[in-house]
C-alpha cells in the first residue's frame, strides 16, 4: 500500500503545481493584467544578435522575447534567462530599476512563461553579457510544466509526440530543423540559378504512377470517384517537359502506403527535376554538383560525417554499373548469365530469395540489394539498371536489356534515382502492359496505364534527363541525425491509445 502512495504522490505534486498555474493566471486577470489579451511585442534584437554586436550595443536600450527557462530570486535583484530562435540570454532584474509591483510580478512568473525585457545591455562582474531590465512583461502564461532542466526531454516517443517541447529543451533538435529549412532553401536557389521553373503538380490523382509503391485511396465525394495520393512527382512533371518547359522542379510531399522504420515515413519530401536535351549522365552533373554546393553552403565544408564516417563530396563521385557492383561484391558477373534459368541457379547457389513472377533483370537487382548496397558509404553513382526495374526510362541502345538510369548511393542509402526519360510513347505502352500483367499477378507496386500520358508522348517529349532526391535523407546525412523521425518536424506515429488494437 505504501508503495501505491509513492507512486501517487508525484502525480499529486504535478497536479498541485499546475493548479497553482492557474490560480496565477486568474489572480492576473481579475487585476487586469491578462497576458492573453497581448496582442505583440516590439522585438528589436535576438539573444544572439545581442552577444554578437556587444561591443555596439553596449550600454543601449533593446528589447528582446522568449521563453524563461530559468530564474534565481535574491532579495531586491534577481537573475533569470530566456531562450529566443537563436538561443539564450541572461536578465538582470533589481526591484530599483523596473519598481516595486513590477518586481512583485515578476517574482511570481514560472519556468515556461514567454516574456517581453526592455533594458540596457551590460556585462556582469563574472563576464557574461546581459540585459539589465528596465521593463519585464508577461506576454503568455505557461499552465504546463517543462521537463526537467537538467535532463531534458529523453523519451524519444514523447519528443515526436510533442515536437514543440522538443524544440524548446533540446536546442540541437532546433539546430537540425533550422539547417533542413536552410538545404531546401539552398536547393531553390541553386536549381533557380540553373535556369530551373519550379512548379506545383496536383496530389490527389486517378492514377499514382511514377514510381514502385502501394498508394493511399480515399473517395471523392463532390465526383463520385475513388482517387489516390501521389506517390510520385514524375508524370506530370514530365507533361510539363512535352509542353515546352525545358528546366522544371517541384519540392513536395508524396504518400507511400507503406511500412515506418528508421528511413521511411508513409509521407515524406521529394524533389523531382526534369531537363530537356540532357541525359543520365547530364543528372549526373547536377547531382554532384548540388551536392557539393549544399554542403558548402549550410556546413561550410565538403567533408561530412555521418555516425563517425566520413564523407568526402569534394572528390569525384565513382561511377559504376549495376553489373560491375554485383561482380565487385558477390562475383557473380551477370554480363555471363543470358537466361532466366542461369539467374535462377545463381540466385539458389547464393541464397538470394526471388518469386517466380521475378525475371532476369529483376534477379540482378536482388543480387545488388543483397551484397552491394552496404558497401557504398562514399557518393557513388549506380548505373545501367535491368529493363525490368525501370519501366519509365530509356533503353541502352547498344544493350537494350538495361536501361540508361542511375542510383546515387551514400553510407549504403539510395539518395536518389535517375533516367534519361522514356520519350517513345510505343514503349512506353508495352511498358506499362508488362506493369499491368505484374499487377494481375499480384504485384500491388506494379503501375496502371496512364492513358494520358501516353497521349502526352504522342504530342512528343523531346530527349529529357530527370532525378528524383529523397530530401528527409539527404538532410538526415547533412545534420548526421540518425532516423528520419529526427528530420520530420512531426513524423507519423500511431494514435495514442490504439498501440494494442
Amino acid at each position: 500500500m505504501a508503495g501505491d502512495q509513492n507512486q501517487a504522490r508525484p502525480q499529486e505534486d504535478l497536479n498541485h503545481v499546475l493548479q497553482a498555474r492557474r490560480d496565477k493566471l486568474a489572480e492576473l486577470q481579475e487585476s487586469g493584467k491578462d497576458p492573453f489579451q497581448i496582442t505583440k511585442y516590439d522585438q528589436t534584437h535576438h539573444s544572439t544578435e545581442v552577444k554578437e554586436h556587444y561591443q555596439e550595443l553596449e550600454g543601449r536600450e533593446v528589447s528582446v522575447a522568449g521563453r524563461m527557462m530559468f530564474k534565481r530570486v535574491m532579495g531586491k535583484a534577481s537573475f533569470c534567462n530566456i531562450q529566443d530562435l537563436q538561443g539564450r540570454i541572461q536578465i538582470y532584474v533589481a526591484k530599483d530599476s523596473v519598481g516595486e509591483e513590477e518586481y512583485k510580478d515578476f517574482k511570481k512568473l514560472d519556468i515556461g512563461d514567454i516574456i517581453g525585457v526592455k533594458g540596457t545591455v551590460f556585462t556582469t562582474k563574472t563576464g557574461e553579457i546581459s540585459i539589465h531590465a528596465t521593463e519585464v512583461q508577461l506576454l503568455s502564461k505557461s499552465l504546463q510544466v517543462l521537463p526537467e532542466k537538467f535532463h531534458g526531454l529523453t523519451d524519444t516517443d514523447m519528443r515526436y509526440r510533442q515536437r514543440y517541447v522538443d524544440l524548446i529543451m533540446n536546442e540541437e533538435v532546433k539546430d537540425t530543423f533550422i539547417k533542413r529549412s536552410r538545404i531546401i532553401s539552398a536547393i531553390r536557389k541553386y536549381l533557380d540559378g540553373q535556369g530551373f521553373m519550379e512548379v506545383e503538380t496536383p496530389m490527389l490523382v486517378s492514377n499514382a504512377g511514377g514510381a514502385a509503391a502501394r498508394p493511399f485511396e480515399t473517395h471523392f465525394n463532390a465526383l463520385d470517384e475513388d482517387v489516390k495520393l501521389r506517390i510520385s512527382l514524375e508524370l506530370y512533371l514530365k507533361r510539363l517537359i512535352v509542353g515546352g518547359l525545358e528546366r522544371v522542379y517541384e519540392i513536395g510531399r508524396v504518400f507511400r502506403n507503406e511500412g515506418v522504420d528508421t528511413r521511411h515515413n508513409p509521407e515524406f519530401t521529394l524533389m523531382e527535376l526534369y531537363q530537356a536535351y540532357t541525359d543520365y549522365h547530364g543528372m549526373m552533373d547536377l547531382t554532384e554538383n548540388l551536392y557539393r554546393y549544399l554542403a558548402q553552403e549550410v556546413l561550410g565544408t565538403t567533408t561530412i560525417t555521418y555516425n563517425g564516417i566520413q564523407m568526402d563530396l569534394g572528390k569525384p563521385f565513382e561511377r559504376i554499373t549495376m553489373v560491375e557492383a554485383v561482380k565487385k561484391y558477390s562475383g557473380v558477373d551477370f554480363d555471363q548469365i543470358r537466361t532466366l534459368e542461369e539467374a535462377r541457379a545463381a540466385a539458389k547457389e547464393h541464397h538470394v530469395e526471388y518469386e517466380e513472377r521475378h525475371k532476369r533483370g529483376d534477379i540482378l537487382n536482388l543480387f545488388f540489394e543483397e551484397f552491394a548496397e552496404e558497401h557504398l558509404i562514399q557518393p557513388t553513382f549506380v548505373m545501367d539498371h535491368p529493363i525490368e526495374v525501370s519501366p519509365l526510362t530509356k533503353k541502352k541502345p547498344e544493350n537494350p536489356q538495361h536501361v540508361e538510369r542511375f542510383e546515387f548511393f551514400m553510407n549504403g542509402w539510395e539518395m536518389a534515382n535517375a533516367y534519361s526519360e522514356l520519350n517513345d510513347p510505343i514503349d512506353q505502352r508495352e511498358r506499362f502492359a508488362a506493369q499491368e500483367e505484374m499487377l494481375a499477378a499480384g504485384d500491388e507496386e506494379a503501375n496502371h496505364t496512364d492513358e494520358d500520358f501516353i497521349n502526352a508522348l504522342m504530342v512528343g517529349m523531346p530527349p529529357t534527363g530527370g532525378i528524383g532526391f529523397g530530401i528527409d535523407r539527404m538532410v538526415m546525412l547533412l545534420t548526421d541525425s540518425a532516423a528520419i523521425r529526427d528530420v520530420l518536424l512531426f513524423p507519423t506515429m500511431k494514435t495514442l491509445g490504439k498501440e494494442s488494437q
